[in-house]
């Protein structure tokens, strides 16, 4: 199944997108995409609904992000060896954690702002796990049976803050905007090999990322259990699972964004994301 979430910020409604690229309204059966939801045995019902006898969404709906309710984004630095080399950094020995706030997901085609005081926004393609069953101490070999499935991440950074700053990298990470996530949640059934995906990331029509998850140094299966040995992980939680070279960082010399530019990204068969730079909003001016 392709699940998301579509109508306004802060009042989207549950959906799925037919055989034909329709979306179809979910709210008659389920609250939201999250949670609950997405625990095994409500996706399974959720595979006996026939989406044709369900109303199609407005025309032109806003595309929410595809997860309601969050608890925590986990994110893993550095992890693709490729991606290390051209940031000047080793090659972990142990996955790389670090987290961003909720506050910073938006909708797959939502505007992205840049930071007040930003120098160096930067953009990274990753391959989202969604998780959907509680997981803590668990095994490698039985990892994936936690994963409710896979969606497409914008891990938005600004370099500036993230490496110029002091302490961690959380303050280059957490701006408003900086998580687009979707356009949809794909079952994890539909995801056989979740190894062996290819994923690209445009700039104004450029292509500057252009590669496969085929290259990750630590596996889905290897993050959600290593994760859970620290954490407990909970349906809705999700682990942006790191990016392949091509980021701004790392071009010579390097390239960043600034306002006005439009971001294009995608995951084979976990869809695509737009979205258009603009200067940082303060609420209520």
């Amino acid at each position: 199944m392709k699940l998301l979430r579509f109508g306004p910020a802060g009042h989207e409604k549950p959906g799925l997108v037919d055989a034909n690229g329709v979306i179809r309204d979910l709210s008659a059966v389920v609250d939201d995409i999250g949670g609950a939801t997405l625990l095994p045995g409500s996706l399974a019902k959720l595979k006996d609904v026939k989406p044709e006898t369900l109303p199609t969404a407005p025309a032109g709906a806003r595309i929410g992000p595809c997860v309601a309710g969050v608890g925590k984004i986990i994110c893993v630095g550095l992890n693709y060896s490729d991606h290390a080399k051209e940031s000047n950094m080793a090659i972990p020995t142990e996955p790389i954690l670090f987290m961003k706030p909720v506050s910073s997901i938006c909708g797959p085609n939502d505007h992205v702002e840049i930071p007040r005081g930003g120098e160096k926004t930067d953009w990274e393609v990753e391959l989202g796990v969604v998780i959907g069953k509680t997981a803590k101490y668990v095994e490698k070999e039985h990892a994936l049976e936690h994963v409710a499935g896979y969606c497409v991440v914008n891990d938005v950074s600004e370099r500036a803050f993230q490496l110029e700053r002091g302490g961690q990298w959380d303050k280059g990470k957490g701006h408003d905007t900086f998580a687009p996530i979707g356009p949809w949640l794909v079952t994890r059934d539909e995801v056989p090999d979740p190894q062996n995906l290819a994923m690209w990331l445009d700039v104004d029509g450029h292509r500057y990322q252009n590669g496969s998850t085929q290259t990750m140094i630590f596996d889905v299966a290897t993050l959600v259990s290593y994760i859970s040995q620290f954490m407990t992980l909970q349906p809705g939680d999700v682990i942006a699972t790191g990016t392949p070279p091509g980021v701004g960082l790392g071009q010579k010399p390097p390239v960043y964004l600034h306002a006005g530019q439009t971001m294009k990204l995608g995951i084979a068969g976990l869809g695509e994301q737009t979205q258009l730079t603009v200067p940082a909003k303060v609420p209520g001016r």
